[in-house]
C-alpha cells in the first residue's frame, strides 16, 4: 500500500463512531494475538497536558537507556507523529505493513472499529514490532471506556489537570469527568497533578477501591527561577536548575507531575537516575503548545481548545507579554465552549483574525467574527484560508507585536507551514 493508500484505510469512514466499549478493540487485538499483552506501559489520561506529560517521561526514559515507545493524539503535521519510538516516528513503510496485516481482520469484524481503536491496535503491533521496553501511552478521550484501556495494569498511571471537556461524552461536572479518567487506575501506583478537592476525592477513592498507591505532586517541592520565551528554570526538590524547553507558565507543573510518575516507577525497579530526568527534560521536544514559533513579529503557536486549557494560556501570556495587546489568530470547534474560551482572552486582545480549520466540527471563520465582534466590540476579521489569516495578523502586529494562534490542534500544522513560508522568503 501507498502512504495514501494506507491513511485512506485509517481514515474511511467506514470507521464510524460506534458506542463505547473495549470489546471492539479486544477483538482486533486478540487477532494480532494480543501484542498488548507483551508490553509494559506508563498510561496517562487527564484533561490537560497529557502529552507534554507523556513527553517529558518519554524523554526521560529514553536518558535512562530504555527503549521508548510513546502513542499521543492529535498530530500536528504528519500522522505518523501519533507513534514513535525514541523519538522516531513511524516510517510510511512501517505502517502500511502494519495496516496490511491488521486489514483482513478489522475488514471480517460484524462491529468494525472505530478509527482511533484501529489506530491503537496498529500501534500496539507497532510497538511489539520495534521490542519496547515501556510505552508512554496517552488516553484518546477519558479513560475507562477509551480504547488504550484494553491494556492490564500499567506500571503507573497519571492523571493530568481535570477541567470540563469533551461534556457530551464524559459528563457534566467535574466528578463526572474525573470518574470517566479514573477508569484507567486497576492496582498500580498513580500519580496524579491535583486539583478541586471534589476531584482529588474521586481518584483517592478509586485508588482505595483497587488498592492502588496514589502520590498527588507535592507542590511545595517546586521552585520556578524564571520563563521566557526560550524555556523555564525550575527546581523540585532534590532535583535542582532543570531547564525545560517548554514555555507556558503551567509546564513545570506538568513536569512535576512527570517526575513524580518516573519516582513511582523507579520504585518498581526502573532504574532512572536523578541525573536523567534532569537531563531528559532538558531536552524533551513537544510542538504547538505555546511555542514560538517565530520572533518578528513573535509567534507563538498554541493548542489549548478548552476552557482549563485556555485560562492556562492566558496565565501564561499575562506572564510573558505584561500589559501588551495581542493579535489572535482563532479557529475553533463549534461544539467547545466558545464564549468561556473567548471571555478569558478578550481582556488581552488588540484584534481578532479568524479562519476555520480543517474539521467537520471546526466553526465557520465568519460566525466566529461575528461572535467576538458583537460580544467584545474589538476588531474580528474572518479570512477564508490559513495563510491569508496568518498574514493578516502577522500585519496587524507588526515587527514588535505579538500573534497568538490558538484554539485547535487541528489547525497548528497548517499554521505552521504558513509561518515557515513566510520566514522562508524572507
Amino acid at each position: 500500500m501507498s502512504e495514501n493508500e494506507t491513511l485512506a484505510y485509517i481514515e474511511s469512514e467506514k470507521w464510524t463512531w460506534h458506542k463505547p466499549g473495549l470489546s471492539r478493540t479486544r477483538e482486533l487485538l486478540k487477532a494480532l494475538g494480543n501484542p498488548e499483552k507483551k508490553l509494559k506501559f506508563a498510561h496517562i489520561a487527564g484533561t490537560n497536558g497529557k502529552g507534554s506529560t507523556a513527553a517529558s517521561m518519554a524523554s526521560v526514559l529514553r536518558k535512562a537507556g530504555y527503549r521508548t515507545g510513546l502513542y499521543t493524539s492529535p498530530y500536528i503535521i504528519s500522522f505518523n507523529e501519533r507513534m514513535q519510538v525514541d523519538g522516531e516516528m513511524i516510517t510510511d513503510e512501517e505502517l502500511a505493513a502494519i495496516v496490511e496485516k491488521i486489514r483482513p481482520f478489522a475488514d471480517a469484524m460484524e462491529d468494525t472499529p472505530t478509527e482511533f481503536e484501529l489506530i491503537t491496535a496498529i500501534a500496539m503491533q507497532y510497538f511489539l514490532d520495534k521490542k519496547c521496553d515501556i510505552v508512554v501511552l496517552e488516553v484518546g478521550l477519558g479513560g475507562e471506556l477509551d480504547s488504550t484501556n484494553v491494556i492490564d495494569v500499567p506500571e503507573v498511571a497519571v492523571i493530568t489537570a481535570i477541567g470540563l471537556d469533551h461534556v457530551e461524552y464524559l459528563g457534566h461536572t467535574l466528578p463526572e469527568i474525573a470518574s470517566a479518567k479514573a477508569g484507567i487506575i486497576k492496582g498500580g501506583p498513580v500519580a496524579f497533578y491535583g486539583g478541586e478537592p471534589e476531584v482529588e476525592e474521586v481518584f483517592i477513592k478509586k485508588c482505595r477501591e483497587t488498592n492502588s498507591p496514589l502520590q498527588i505532586v507535592d507542590r511545595s517541592r517546586l521552585h520556578v527561577h524564571s520563563i521566557d520565551l526560550d524555556a523555564c528554570v525550575f527546581d523540585f526538590e532534590p532535583y535542582h536548575n532543570i531547564r525545560l524547553p517548554l514555555v507556558g507558565t503551567y509546564q513545570p507543573y506538568n513536569a512535576a507531575l512527570a517526575i513524580t510518575a518516573l519516582e513511582l516507577m523507579r520504585e518498581k525497579g526502573w532504574k532512572i537516575s536523578d541525573q536523567n530526568i534532569i537531563d531528559g527534560l532538558n531536552d524533551v521536544y513537544w510542538p504547538g503548545r505555546f511555542e514560538v514559533i517565530d520572533r518578528s513579529p513573535v509567534f507563538v503557536l498554541d493548542g489549548a481548545h478548552n476552557s482549563h486549557g485556555i485560562r492556562a494560556t492566558a496565565a501564561s501570556l499575562t506572564q510573558h507579554f505584561k500589559d501588551q495587546k495581542l493579535v489572535f489568530l482563532l479557529g475553533v470547534m463549534a461544539d467547545k465552549d466558545v464564549d468561556v474560551m473567548m471571555d478569558c482572552i478578550a481582556p488581552l486582545a488588540k484584534s481578532f483574525v479568524t479562519v476555520r480549520p480543517d474539521n467537520d466540527r471546526a466553526m465557520a471563520a465568519a460566525d466566529l467574527a461575528k461572535f467576538l465582534n458583537d460580544r467584545y466590540g474589538k476588531p474580528a476579521t474572518p479570512r477564508d484560508t490559513i495563510d491569508d489569516g496568518v498574514a493578516l495578523a502577522r500585519e496587524m502586529a507588526g515587527p514588535d507585536g505579538v500573534v497568538v494562534a490558538l484554539g485547535s490542534l487541528y489547525f497548528s500544522g497548517d499554521i505552521r507551514k504558513a509561518v515557515e513560508k513566510i520566514k522562508e522568503a524572507r
